[in-house]
């Protein structure tokens, strides 16, 4: 009965995470439409652009299955549980792992391949409206230099991280052998590894970047506001009004029938495509000046502005935490070789006193 008890739990599990995955996809989709160009925008790169995005969230989401699923298979104190034994075990660990597996593979190919050949290909389309023959050549061309990268990576993963070990009579050739049999015996484990934590570097440093500078603008802006609509349409009517006034002052040189100069003519052209962008921008906030959105932003206005101290409250709270941790580390842990480990907390933080009562949740 525990048995079939559990089972069912971890049928559930599974099920939630299917329903996740639905939600993914219908996420990456909105996300994607949104804020996407409507007249620039192209079948196959909105395909891509949802795939990839999924992708990556759907890999992000197979972390907290794969600490549930263990954690779930586990008693208090750490041993196995009576219906989690040796089979079972490993079976719900393997297809965790070739759930990570596939999904990583996923990742390299839409980097280093799928991306950038849909993007080239539509770069020279925009560029040259030949055959699609020499679209798809020249898109060939500039995703080879991705394809080299990607190879580079996972051949450094494949074999430079090994501990060979130094045998002084074996030979080159004995040398490179084992090298191939350590990479068959870790079936190209190390490789992907390698390849996926070059990517993580670059999205690390993205991210402390970003995730810095919204925690700061997020609430700032937030508590000051943005330009209303209707502010912003006074603003394009004036300007409309500038540049008609200087596309008459121009015509009016050629009504003797003088012929223009070809500078002025050059300037014409430019009033009247910023004319034209100008009046396309004033019917763009008409339209949004009339949205229900835009009144149900105006009616919230005040929750916005409380969001926005409490959101100044958990920066703060991140940055007393981080400098307490650190400082912490600097004075009482063990040493650089040791990678900073602390035996016991000397310096308690906010952060980790409000983890264990959020832990539940």
């Amino acid at each position: 009965a525990k048995m079939a008890a559990a089972a069912s739990d971890l049928l559930t599990g599974w099920c939630l995470f299917g329903l996740a995955l639905l939600a993914i996809l219908i996420f990456c989709w909105v996300y994607v439409r949104k804020y996407q160009s409507r007249r620039e925008s192209e079948v196959v790169s909105t395909i891509t652009a949802i795939f990839a995005l999924a992708v990556a969230l759907i890999t992000s989401a197979l972390l907290p299955v794969d600490i549930f699923l263990v954690s779930y298979m586990k008693n208090q104190n750490g041993t196995f549980k009576v219906w989690a034994d040796a089979n079972v075990s490993r079976q719900i660990e393997d297809t965790v792992l070739y759930g990570y597996y596939t999904l990583y593979s996923i990742i390299l190919f839409c980097v280093f391949l799928w991306i950038p050949f849909v993007y080239f290909y539509y770069e020279e389309k925009e560029e040259d409206d030949g055959n699609t023959c020499s679209q798809v050549k020249t898109a060939l061309k500039y995703t080879l230099g991705f394809i080299t990268i990607c190879a580079v990576l996972l051949l450094i993963g494949a074999f430079v991280p090994l501990d060979i070990p130094n045998k002084k009579n074996s030979t080159e050739w004995e040398k490179v052998k084992l090298l191939f049999e350590e990479f068959g015996s870790s079936h190209g484990l190390t490789a992907l590894s390698f390849s996926i934590s070059s990517l993580t570097v670059i999205g690390m440093l993205a991210a402390i970047t970003y995730t810095a500078y919204g925690m700061s603008a997020l609430p700032l802006n937030l508590i000051k506001g943005t330009t209303s609509a209707s502010y912003e349409r006074l603003e394009n009517t004036e300007d409309i009004e500038e540049v008609e006034q200087h596309l008459l002052r121009i015509k009016s040189k050629c009504r003797d029938g003088r012929p223009l100069s070809s500078r002025d003519r050059r300037t014409l052209q430019q009033l009247e495509e910023r004319l034209r962008m100008l009046r396309r921008r004033e019917r763009h906030l008409e339209s949004i000046e009339k949205s229900w959105w835009t009144k149900f932003c105006e009616a919230i206005r005040p929750l916005k502005i409380v969001w926005g101290v409490f959101f100044i409250i958990v920066a703060l709270l991140f940055t007393v935490s981080l400098f307490l941790s650190n400082l912490d580390k600097a004075l009482h842990s063990a040493g650089f070789d040791s990678g900073f480990i602390i035996l016991g907390t000397n310096l308690t933080n906010p952060l980790n006193m409000l983890l264990p009562v959020l832990q539940r949740v």
